[in-house]
């Protein structure tokens, strides 16, 4: 026999015996901030998730899965490590990992095993100094949101969450015959992009394929919204970021609903990442040995309970979804829903023991591959053990024990503020019986069980070297003030920072330099581009701004838009105040983007009726204001009353009565438009957020005059055109 044939068959006999040939392969698939209620598997009748319904289908369903810590970086180190936060973390920092915990993470013994270890998208793990995470993989790339469009090199944009799943199979391509492989595909969907406040495109940006997704579904209001449910909330709950967050996305039907609908988008966007990957997986000819787990690394509040985020002891922040599909169990098995206690802290173990490698004693978790392959087992556990204690100065830690029947948490830098919920009577949890004479038995054995779990993890917590934050008031006079706090003067600068930290659009046309935000064209637009204020939306409020434009320029002041992505990333419809050097007529005058178009031209009192015609009903003097010089425009909204100003200058007094066609909240934004070329530049740009509450103006009390005429609408009219009277109508 040839000596290097002999060797090669040797190496390739020892490689099957190093590997085995019958070691599965695994992909987990993780999702962001991701409650059990937005999968079809689980009984959401809207959503489209075919793919991941369909592992459910074929796989085991976890009803009862859950975190041990509900926040991004906790639920993913608790994997990576096999510990709980509390078991990881440094002493005194218990958000940073211990370089001893985190010396070998669970793919570095899968790669012990003979497995090719993939690692592909958000990281966000805490880690000591020097760490590095590349070095425990055999391929590893961190991939995360801001911005979850990725321009790719030809220019163009793919979202993260596609580019995730392309470099999973590229990855399984690649894969060596004879060798299993692990691969993670961990997702920063549908985790909203928390610095972009607009709401749809802005907070939940989505995979351009699901463009025009649940356009047509009417999104009711969250089942716990009743304001009731939160004035029941201890002070410090109604004041924390749960709270505060709420403000960003779920306070107006309006937001609610367009937030509602982008986020809807980023898990069918998942899904649908998914089946492109098991499509592969097949081709590849990997599939009938590739088990498939898909979960989240937190539950999550959408306005429920009047709030937002994770963070809390409520079951929807800290249930999640828990899907295996393994190919190789038998009949009896596949299709089958559990009710069995899941935790994150289950998935190291759980892995390993698919690879056959011994699971360390320091793990946690318990593997699950005897509830997917048998069943469950008789010693299953009974009740799982929570906590959450990261961002300690802003959301409140906690720490308690749940079960069949009952969850008992307690808020240990809040008095040791105590809930017991019986989960059998009340599965919403909005009866606390902490304080219930008859109860009293339970929450002093649930009380114990906490206090010993807690010793067996670590023990209790050093008091925090910084004081509590409250985020929001519960009922903030403008909601838009909640984060972007204003100064001494009730305002905020707009152009405080860099221009990719509070705006978003096309940076071609725009820069921001020494407090001067500035948009250049050099006549090439083939449409308007514009420049969106992620801070927050405006609803109430006092603009004003200095702004210098070319001769012939024209642009605009947006304020309460909307973006409409599907014309353009960048691209805003709504209410302006027009820019227009030369023409007076326009300089000031109330335009609506898309929408109604002309609704005050410069110098018109008007009043928009209730069927959405504006009528001019008093005329006001029209002055010129020069181009290249530096003038003061101002805009007051308060309700449906507009008001706008340059230089002191009353240009435009607008009415809106038309319910269907105004918007009371949305997106501020400038813009530079088509046209010849032109040079906007804006300076001192300060808002000041007005209360939310103010009254409607009311069109009984502001009846339209008989003398009142038609508005001249935009485009080429009828050489005899004339204006409509309103009480010849």
């Amino acid at each position: 026999m040839n000596r290097a044939i002999f060797y090669l068959s040797l190496t390739l006999t020892f490689s099957a015996c190093l590997w085995g040939a019958d070691k599965p392969n695994i992909v987990f698939f993780f999702a962001d901030d991701q409650t059990t209620d937005t999968l079809g598997c689980y009984g959401n009748d809207i959503i489209q998730t075919p793919n991941i319904d369909s592992l459910a289908e074929q796989g085991t369903l976890f009803r009862n899965a859950f975190v041990s810590q509900s926040i991004c970086w906790v639920s993913r180190t608790t994997i990576l490590t096999g510990l709980t936060g509390r078991s990881y973390g440094e002493p005194g920092n218990p958000d940073l990992a211990r370089a001893s915990a985190v010396e070998t993470l669970v793919s570095d013994i899968l790669r012990e095993e003979g497995y090719r270890t993939g690692y592909f998208g958000k990281w966000h793990a805490k880690m000591p100094k020097g760490y590095k995470p590349e070095d425990h993989f055999d391929e590893m790339e961190i991939i995360f949101r801001n911005p979850f469009y990725k321009k790719m090199p030809d220019g163009s944009l793919r979202h993260e969450t596609e580019v995730i799943v392309d470099r999973g199979i590229d990855f399984i391509k690649r894969q060596p015959k004879d060798q299993p492989f692990a691969l993670n595909l961990w997702f920063s969907a549908a985790h909203a992009e928390d610095s972009d406040r607009r709401p749809g495109i802005g907070q939940f940006p989505w995979p351009r394929a699901m463009d025009g997704t649940y356009d047509d579904v009417e999104f009711k209001a969250p089942r716990l919204s009743d304001p009731a449910i939160f004035e029941a909330q201890p002070d410090f709950l109604k004041t924390t970021i749960n709270r505060e967050r709420y403000f960003w996305r779920w306070n107006t039907p309006e937001k609610y609903e367009l937030n509602m609908r982008a986020y809807y988008r980023m898990i069918s966007g998942i899904d649908g990442a998914i089946g492109r990957f098991m499509e592969a997986l097949e081709e590849a000819g990997l599939a009938d040995n590739t088990i498939i787990v898909y979960s989240a690394d937190n539950g999550y509040h959408m306005g429920n309970r009047g709030f937002a985020g994770k963070w809390l002891h409520y079951e929807e922040s800290l249930r999640v979804p828990l899907i295996i599909f393994d190919p190789r169990v038998s009949q009896k098995e596949k299709g089958q829903v559990t009710d069995s206690l899941a935790l994150n802290l289950d998935f190291p173990s759980t892995f390993l023991d698919w690879a056959g490698a011994e699971i360390p004693d320091r793990y946690q978790g318990r593997s699950l591959e005897p509830i997917v392959s048998k069943g469950t087992p008789k010693d299953w556990r009974k009740e799982t053990f929570h906590e959450h204690f990261a961002v300690r100065h802003r959301s409140p830690a906690f720490e308690g024990i749940r079960n069949e029947q009952f969850k008992y948490a307690r808020y240990f830098d809040h008095g040791n503020y105590e809930f017991l919920h019986d989960l059998k009577s009340d599965p919403d949890e909005l009866v606390n019986l902490a304080s219930h004479p008859e109860y009293a038995d339970i929450l002093k054995t649930m009380r114990q069980r906490t206090d010993r779990r807690v010793e067996e993890l670590g023990g209790p917590l050093v008091a925090p070297a910084s004081k509590f934050t409250h985020s929001t008031p519960p009922y903030p006079y403008a909601s838009a003030a909640v984060t972007n706090k204003p100064g001494g003067d009730g305002y905020q600068n707009l152009l405080e920072g860099s221009i990719g930290r509070n705006w978003t659009g096309n940076l071609e046309y725009w820069s921001l330099d020494n407090g001067i935000l500035k948009g250049t064209t050099n006549g090439s637009l083939k449409a308007n581009s514009f420049l969106s204020w992620k801070g927050s939306t405006v609803r109430n409020f006092d603009l004003k701004v200095k702004v210098r434009v070319s001769k012939g320029g024209n642009s605009g002041i947006q304020y309460r838009g909307q973006s409409r992505p599907y014309l353009g990333l960048d691209v805003v419809s709504g209410y302006q105040c027009d820019v227009v050097a030369n023409i007076s007529k326009y300089n000031g005058m109330l335009y609506e983007e898309k929408g109604r178009r002309i609704l005050s031209h410069t110098g018109e009192k008007v009043i928009v009726d209730e069927d959405g015609r504006p009528w001019v009903t008093e005329m006001m003097p029209v002055m010129e204001f020069p181009p290249r010089e530096w003038h003061e425009y101002r805009v007051r909204v308060i309700g449906n009353h507009h008001q706008h100003w340059i230089n002191g200058h009353k240009t435009a007094d607008l009415l809106d009565f038309d319910v269907a066609g105004r918007s009371l909240d949305g997106v501020l934004a400038v813009q530079v438009h088509v046209g010849p070329a032109m040079t906007i530049e804006y300076k001192d740009f300060k808002i000041k957020h007005l209360p939310d509450n103010l009254p409607l103006k009311s069109a009984k009390n502001h009846p339209i005059p008989a003398t009142a005429h038609g508005v001249r609408p935009q485009g080429k009219l009828p050489p005899d055109w004339k204006a409509p009277i309103y009480g010849e109508l």
